[in-house]
């Protein structure tokens, strides 16, 4: 029995934009409590550079990206084992650990008094890239460029602003709202008129087209419980949207 348990345990690795950090712990978490032999390793980061990656062949099963139009390139080049799936609209916030960002606007970011705000890079970061059109469409953006820090990531701009070396940063709603950041600051929402959607989307990779657990895990990711965890970290869902 134990031979046989362990000869069909599967394992997946994930490659996830850097917002979805806190959601998909909690339900890599849940998933598992189900598929207790199986293994299931998340890797964080940019959704461009995993975009690159996956390109170039690294060994990821399920790609979650921060902005669909990326799977949907990877499908149309043939890396993709399945349709891409929307999961989400994910949203941008101004936050803060050292000033009460709830009384902030895009405006308070050009006071004198701030010198360092945090953005993703946008040349790779979906987040950073709408975070530079809420400013250009606010009319801000020459004033406020010279302060600009640039992450690597939108999780990795949140610890510029944590660890001090950025006053305020534009980071996820989904990271804001987490534990770990809540207890810290508040935020203020940037209005979603200032920039285009959000839309992320995920696609099961070439490399596990014979995979059943990349398959399970896919379609757990539209599930109750998941869908549940999605929405208390403050990301829209696809059905939910017209609700909002």
């Amino acid at each position: 029995m134990l031979f046989a348990t362990s000869a069909h345990a599967g394992k997946i690795t994930v490659a996830a934009a850097a917002d979805l950090k806190f959601a998909m712990d909690e339900i890599v978490t849940t998933f598992l409590q189900a598929h207790s032999a199986d293994q299931v390793e998340v890797i964080y980061g940019s959704s461009g550079k995993f975009n690159a990656q996956i390109q170039q062949g690294a060994p990821y099963d399920l790609y979650f990206s921060a902005d669909i139009a990326f799977p949907r390139a990877l499908a149309k080049a043939g890396f993709a084992a399945s349709e891409v799936k929307p999961y989400a609209l994910g949203r941008i916030v101004l936050w803060s650990a050292g000033m009460d960002a709830r009384q902030m606007t895009l405006a308070s970011l050009t006071d004198a008094r701030i010198t360092r705000v945090a953005i993703a890079n946008p040349r790779h970061a979906p987040y950073g890239k709408r975070a530079e059109e809420a400013l250009r469409a606010s009319g801000l953006w020459g004033k406020v460029e010279p302060k600009l820090v640039y992450g690597e990531n939108i999780a990795h701009t949140a610890q510029f602003v944590q660890t001090g070396n950025a006053q305020v940063g534009v980071i996820a709603l989904a990271l804001a709202v987490s534990p770990e950041l809540a207890r810290k600051g508040g935020y203020w929402l940037i209005p979603d008129d200032l920039h285009a959607p959000l839309e992320q989307g995920f696609i099961i990779t070439r490399r596990a087209e014979n995979n059943a657990l990349a398959q399970q895990f896919a379609d757990y990711m539209g599930s109750k419980a998941a869908r549940a965890v999605m929405t208390r970290y403050g990301f829209v869902l696809p059905g939910d949207a017209a609700s909002k």
